[in-house]
């Protein structure tokens, strides 16, 4: 495996790529004539963002938004942190904000709250991972990829304080290495 800390694959690498082309499959279908704007939360959905968009058959723009709840933790600290705003004017505009994963949903309420105060036409969310288990808010993706048992999960863009983000995998960490 990669180093000791990985316990074991939750996702693999083929079911990643399945999924994330019938995801980019069902929103170049639904915005087909449609201004569409993507924007990416980094840092977590920078690789699952890169590969749903390449795969998306449409004219796009892309942005993206630093915020964050977790710091260098395992839990969330329930409150959000914007260090990096979108740079476009979203307004009469369908707008798909993209993140890694939907945990307490506190992160993406607060996101989509902001944005929807600058008028967009739509704005939906699409998520690699769900884990409704954790949720302490009331949230749900329009778009997800997988939904997850609640375990702290790296790799493919998520991290434990840092590491483990470059993963071709879901992976799960061994509870002494948490």
């Amino acid at each position: 495996m990669y180093d000791e800390n990985v316990e074991r694959v939750l996702i693999s690498k083929e079911s990643i790529e399945k999924r994330t082309a019938e995801l980019a499959a069902r929103i170049t279908e639904e915005y087909r004539g449609k201004r569409l704007i993507m924007i990416c939360v980094l840092t977590g959905a920078m690789v699952f963002f890169a590969d749903l968009i390449r795969k998306i058959d449409l004219p796009i723009e892309v942005d993206t938004i630093v915020a964050s709840s977790y710091g260098a933790g395992m839990t969330t600290s329930g409150s959000v942190r914007i260090s990096k705003d979108i740079k476009y004017d979203i307004s009469g505009k369908s707008v798909i904000l993209v993140e890694d994963i939907i945990d307490t949903g506190v992160t993406l309420k607060t996101l989509t709250k902001m944005l929807a105060t600058r008028a967009p036409e739509s704005l939906k969310v699409c998520s690699l991972l769900d884990k409704p288990s954790r949720r302490k808010v009331d949230f749900e993706g329009d778009y997800v990829g997988f939904k997850i048992p609640d375990e702290f999960v790296v790799g493919y863009g998520l991290d434990y304080a840092e590491k483990y983000r470059n993963l071709p995998e879901v992976c799960t960490l061994k509870p002494q290495g948490k």
